[in-house]
């Protein structure tokens, strides 16, 4: 039963620094209503951050955790936004968030910092949950239902480049089909590899549970041929994914695609492929620069060549930032060239950024676009841009950041909107953990109420 709005009223706002899967400082925030109830939140960091991200604010002291510390931003909580706050209703989403960004007043979030901005905005939303005596999933769905509510799903969508998203995305509460590192790269594991990550998808399981069943036997199953091969004692990444030495990056699609044999399952019917090749890390403003089975340089057409030939021999289904995050021309390449074939998400290129992601829309480029709450600062901005993305056709997929923690907000994000997708990082740490068990706990909560469409949405791949 929903509380009185009285009690939602925000009567104490108070931050602290903690620390991430990385043991990097973060922000945590904890508002407290009027009735006594209390919400909080983590904000996560990425160590693979796009340029047009917005600010995330560090002391930069060199005496204290490497200049690290976000004692500046708990500061502009607890002394600025608090402030700002105080009295306002924490069920009322969207003018907090305004509020928060009249406050600091740039458009990236630079002068108090997005991680205190974040912080704040989330913790009002667990807050709000809390005071009106509703689980966090059922508050934010009916965010989503009433915020911004989206026009018709525009033409661009059925170009002939592009694949479309299906017009159920985000029309009721979904489990998400998992998309899961296996092999890391890049700057989630020492530039071991060129790519950042190697993914799975289990598109064909019936439920989120077979899904995550699936996932964990083949993680298994890869870190047991990766011990046959003579990788003895493979660390993992930041996102828990296995960090092998290998020859070269194609290396690591064809050791997957044995583990998933291995694991009983087919390449492609039961689990298909993914890549994060986070392009914009090794473009040198013309030329994508790779070192991983012997330096070599190549233009975009070029890394669009490699990855076409992949996926012509291997079961990939999603490529992300393929081509550089400024490379418009490499991705309208890239789009003409996969668009109808492959998901194509824009990350570094997008930024959780509803004004990019109308660019991308109106230039015909990509066809998903990754979801991370901190590249733009607050909960009503990212309902905006995942608006924006699922009625333009465009898959979104909620995902989590390199530096993560406790916090499973997004599970729950994820399943509210109906996004469908879900990018985590792997089964082999806590802070990954806690967001697929609580899928897992929503799973068996909403049996009545949530579906699970899984490798479905891309049926529109599969037909094109």
């Amino acid at each position: 039963m929903s509380r009185s709005r009285q009690d939602t009223r925000i009567k104490i706002v108070h931050a602290r620094e903690v620390f991430d899967s990385r043991g990097q400082p973060t922000v945590e925030v904890e508002i407290t209503c009027d009735g006594g109830r209390t919400g909080s939140a983590i904000v996560p960091s990425g160590a693979s951050t796009g340029q047009f991200e917005a600010y995330e604010l560090r002391d930069n002291d060199p005496a204290r955790l490497g200049g690290r510390g976000v004692l500046r931003a708990v500061g502009h909580v607890n002394d600025v936004l608090a402030r700002a706050i105080y009295g306002m209703d924490a069920a009322d989403q969207s003018a907090i968030d305004e509020r928060l960004c009249q406050i600091d007043g740039t458009a990236n979030k630079s002068r108090l910092g997005a991680n205190a901005l974040l912080g704040v905005s989330l913790a009002a939303a667990h807050a709000a949950a809390a005071a009106r005596e509703l689980s966090l999933v059922e508050h934010l769905h009916e965010l989503w239902l009433a915020i911004l509510p989206g026009p018709s799903r525009s033409s661009v969508a059925a170009t002939s480049t592009t694949a479309c998203a299906p017009a159920t995305l985000g029309t009721r509460l979904t489990l998400p089909l998992p998309m899961v590192n296996m092999i890391s790269g890049g700057l989630h594991a020492g530039r071991n590899l060129d790519f950042q990550d190697f993914l799975i998808l289990p598109v064909g399981a019936r439920s989120y549970r077979d899904a995550l069943t699936q996932i964990v036997s083949v993680y298994h199953q890869l870190g047991r041929l990766l011990s046959t091969a003579g990788f003895e004692g493979v660390l993992v990444g930041d996102e828990g994914g296995y960090g092998p030495k290998l020859t070269d990056n194609e290396q690591a699609l064809a050791l997957i695609v044995e583990a998933i044999e291995a694991a009983g399952l087919a390449p492609g019917r039961d689990v298909a492929l993914g890549i994060d090749v986070a392009s914009t890390h090794f473009y040198d403003g013309t030329r994508y620069n790779l070192v991983a089975g012997g330096q070599r340089s190549v233009d975009a057409a070029g890394l669009v060549d490699l990855l076409e030939s992949w996926v012509e021999r291997y079961p990939i289904i999603s490529i992300e930032d393929g081509v550089a995050d400024d490379d418009w021309a490499g991705w309208e390449l890239l789009t003409r060239r996969l668009g109808r074939r492959v998901q194509l998400i824009g990350d570094d290129l997008f930024v959780t950024n509803a004004e990019r992601l109308r660019q991308g829309i109106a230039r015909g480029v990509a066809n998903s676009v990754l979801i991370k709450v901190n590249q733009i600062g607050t909960l009503t901005e990212t309902l905006s841009t995942l608006r924006t993305a699922i009625d333009s056709g465009y898959w979104p997929v909620i995902s989590a950041r390199s530096g993560e923690t406790e916090d499973s907000t997004i599970a729950d994000l994820a399943v509210a909107t109906g996004a469908g997708q879900i990018k985590i990082g792997s089964v082999a740490r806590s802070e990954r953990l806690a967001k697929y068990n609580q899928l897992l706990r929503l799973e068996e909560r909403l049996a009545s109420r949530a579906t699970y469409a899984g490798g479905e949405i891309f049926e529109s791949l599969r037909s094109g």
